[in-house]
């Protein structure tokens, strides 16, 4: 067969793979946001068109929904449009994104010499420096994020608990942030002081928690906030609201703990076979580099590795939705 019809066909299936596994993706998501609504609206739900106005059940129901829509899409729309800054505040770095950007120059103008001195050609520094100054940086930001946002899980019910005994015990919800500030190193108490610091130069209670939301997105520290804001605008217990997310805060740790270690094996196999080619092409190239002769000094074997490196990172893509679990 000609290598360019080879090429061609294989372009296209991949096109085809990359559509459905889309198409995959958006109609699962598509699924839960309906399940959701169904849930909300009541099994016997009917359309809004078809609804009388004297069910006030139905209504309330149906105004619910239509918040918790409007609610969905905005955060959808946070998530796609978050910003550089709310990055670095989130993995808590103190720089501004004009030192991010030159700290990320240095480091790709650093790689890149270093490849200039290795002796590499001009494709591949190009490559090299993007990567520098666009991939590693961001990768060491996301990187960071994940490792404060799990530090900070794993001490954010023992903080809750600290402060419904300061409550219980007569202390005000300000001094209660306060002391849990200075008991708790890292992340938790770095976000209680600074919610403590918000007060003392005006902002209520509720608008420190949600500005609290923004540096940690976490669906815990979502449940922090609207606790405090229901509290606030009911005048409810808050050491009872916040013993009960305790509860759940620890149950859903314990929950995502578990669904890990279930996990394991899937993630472990998918980290084999993602290697293996690489393995097993690196050790014939060191025992016979002749064998891979054709693979790396032909036009046809170039594009093939390129073929087969694409196809591998759809496998993994589709691997790791599969095992990929949200709570």
């Amino acid at each position: 067969m000609n290598p360019l019809v080879l090429i061609i066909f294989s372009v296209l299936i991949a096109v085809v793979v990359v559509g459905m596994v889309a198409a995959l993706v958006i109609s699962n998501r598509k699924a839960i946001k309906d399940r959701q609504m169904a849930v909300i609206m009541g099994k016997n739900a009917v359309p809004k068109g078809e609804k009388t106005k004297k069910d006030a059940q139905n209504k309330r129901r149906d105004e619910i929904a239509r918040k918790l829509k409007e609610t969905s899409s905005e955060e959808d729309d946070e998530e796609k449009k978050a910003r550089l800054s709310d990055l670095l505040m989130q993995a808590g770095m103190d720089i501004s994104v004009k030192q991010y950007f030159l700290f990320s120059f240095l480091f790709a103008v650093g790689i890149t010499l270093v490849a200039k001195m290795l002796g590499q050609s001009g494709f591949v520094l190009l490559m090299v420096f993007i990567t520098g100054f666009l991939g590693l940086p961001k990768w060491f930001v996301k990187r960071k994020i994940k490792k404060r946002q799990k530090k900070f899980l794993e001490e954010f019910s023992d903080a809750l608990e600290a402060m419904v005994r300061l409550l219980r015990s007569g202390m005000p919800v300000s001094e209660a942030i306060a002391m849990a500030g200075k008991e708790f190193t890292g992340p938790v108490g770095e976000e209680m002081n600074r919610i403590y610091d918000a007060q003392k130069i005006g902002v209520t209670l509720p608008e420190a928690a949600r500005d609290a939301c923004r540096r940690m997105p976490l669906t815990e520290m979502q449940m922090f906030a609207t606790g405090v804001s229901i509290q606030a605008q009911t005048g409810a217990s808050l050491s009872e609201v916040l013993m009960n997310l305790s509860g759940v805060i620890r149950a859903r740790f314990r929950l995502k703990r578990k669904i890990q270690a279930l996990s394991q094996e899937a993630k472990s196999s998918a980290a084999i076979i993602g290697a293996l080619p690489f393995l097993v092409g690196g050790g014939l190239f060191a025992v016979n580099p002749e064998y891979m002769d054709i693979m790396l000094n032909t036009m046809a074997g170039r594009l093939l590795l390129l073929l087969g490196a694409f196809w591998m990172a759809c496998g993994i893509f589709v691997m790791k939705i599969m095992i990929n679990f949200k709570i």
